[in-house]
Order: structure tokens, then sequence, then C-alpha cells
């Protein structure tokens, strides 16, 4: 175990920019492509995918603090 703080380990969890980016860009193509679709049903399908981004993130966001703190 490290001997790091919570908060520490927090801002260390949330600086990983490959997993911020890759999350952004999956959020953002469905939503790009449901506009230009132009349908309700597309917009409905963007948003659930960018839920199930979302809580795939905050998952391993939440794993990764776990490991780097040390409580």
């Amino acid at each position: 175990m490290s001997n790091k703080p919570g908060l520490v380990a927090l801002r260390g969890a949330l600086a990983n920019w490959r997993r911020n980016a890759v999350a952004l860009v999956l959020v953002a193509v469905p939503f790009g492509l449901a506009l230009v679709a132009g349908s309700r049903v597309a917009l409905y399908g963007a948003a659930l995918a960018a839920f199930v981004v979302w809580m795939g993130w905050f998952v391993l966001t939440a794993v990764d603090w776990l490991e780097r703190a040390d409580f």
C-alpha cells in the first residue's frame, strides 16, 4: 500500500488523460451520429451509450483511486 492520502490519490486517478479522452470520444461520436441522423431513437441510443460509457469510466476511476489511496 502507498502512503498517499485520499485526495492526492483522487487527483492522480482523475488525471489519467487517456481514460478521459477515450470516454469523451466514446460519448461524442454517438451523439454526433445521432445528430446527423436526426432521429429521436438515435438520440436515445446515444444517451444510453453515454450512460454506459460514463458508468465504465466511473468504475475504472474508482478502482484506480482505491488502488492509489491508503485509508
